[in-house]
């Protein structure tokens, strides 16, 4: 899965902004058709839709965004129908909300295999990005990543009197002590079954940009690369919030310089600015400089 610092919701049955998501230089775009879009309008919503993704499949080559769909979850007799209607060329993932069980995800995996077979797509070309919205989600986090070769990616849906809290019972703020723990149980099972690229879910008060940087920079600590967002003009404070401090790519540009010296010259143990730094810190130098050139 390419890099994803930001990933713009756009609801499936307003066409206009469906065509404002794909120029609002996010990462990744996501054609909604589960919460955002009302249940009479579900048909229309998956036409206009498979309608983007065959402008985006037949546009000129270059740099786009990332397009994935959220369909509905299967419960709500809704998913068979969004897959069939989505599932063609310039399609790069789906975004499963709610998802609890294995068999949940292995039957979209299955679907996908068919619909890729009879749209002339190449074998697994679409991927399943996870959303983690209740607490039988995450309990199950590693085991649901682990489903399907498919599952590339994994969003936790922290938004304020969202799913996740509702199930969980507890309460929310802005310093984010009651969902602190499914955020690190969601990242570390992210993590552990070899994603990358873990996001957090929206921040859903639009006119409150220091609340969204605070969040984000508390979400960034703890090791997600990136979040979802509902606005084109949460993008650029997502981004700033998620970039590493230039003071830390400097230092970590020094460990790998010098700790590159000290090896040619015969040691594995040096230190920088007075720390100490091995093979260890010089791995940790590494990733970090190679996650910011990936999100610039």
């Amino acid at each position: 899965m390419r890099s994803v610092q930001a990933a713009l919701f756009a609801p499936g049955n307003k066409e206009r902004m469906l065509n404002k998501a794909l120029e609002s230089g996010a990462d990744a775009v996501i054609f909604d058709l589960e919460d955002s879009v009302p249940i009479a309008a579900k048909g229309e919503a998956r036409a206009l839709v498979a309608q983007a993704i065959a402008g985006v499949a037949a546009g000129a080559a270059g740099p786009r965004p990332a397009i994935w769909v959220r369909v509905n979850n299967a419960a709500t007799g809704l998913l068979a129908d969004d897959l069939a209607a989505v599932v063609r060329p310039g399609l790069d993932a789906v975004l499963l909300p709610k998802v609890e069980s294995r068999e949940e995800v292995q039957a979209v995996a299955a679907v996908l295999d068919r619909q890729e077979s009879a749209t002339g797509m190449k074998a697994g070309a679409v991927e399943i990005v996870l959303q983690i919205e209740s607490a039988l989600g995450v309990y199950a986090c590693f085991d649901l990543i682990k489903a399907s070769p498919r599952v590339a990616g994994i969003t936790i849906g922290t938004a304020r009197d969202g799913d996740l809290q509702t199930d969980l019972g507890c309460a929310w703020s802005i310093e984010g002590p009651e969902l602190l723990y499914a955020r690190s149980k969601v990242l570390l099972d992210a993590r552990a079954a070899g994603i990358v690229n873990p996001l957090d879910g929206v921040f859903s008060d639009l006119g409150d940009e220091e609340g969204l940087i605070k969040d984000s920079r508390l979400s960034a600590r703890l090791g997600y690369v990136g979040r979802t967002v509902i606005h084109p003009r949460q993008i650029a404070p997502v981004r700033r919030a998620y970039a590493v401090p230039e003071e830390e790519l400097v230092y970590y540009r020094q460990v790998v310089t010098e700790f590159e010296a000290g090896e040619k010259a015969g040691t594995a143990a040096i230190t920088v600015n007075g720390k100490m730094v091995d093979y260890a810190m010089y791995q940790r130098a590494r990733r970090v400089l190679a996650s910011a050139n990936l999100g610039r």
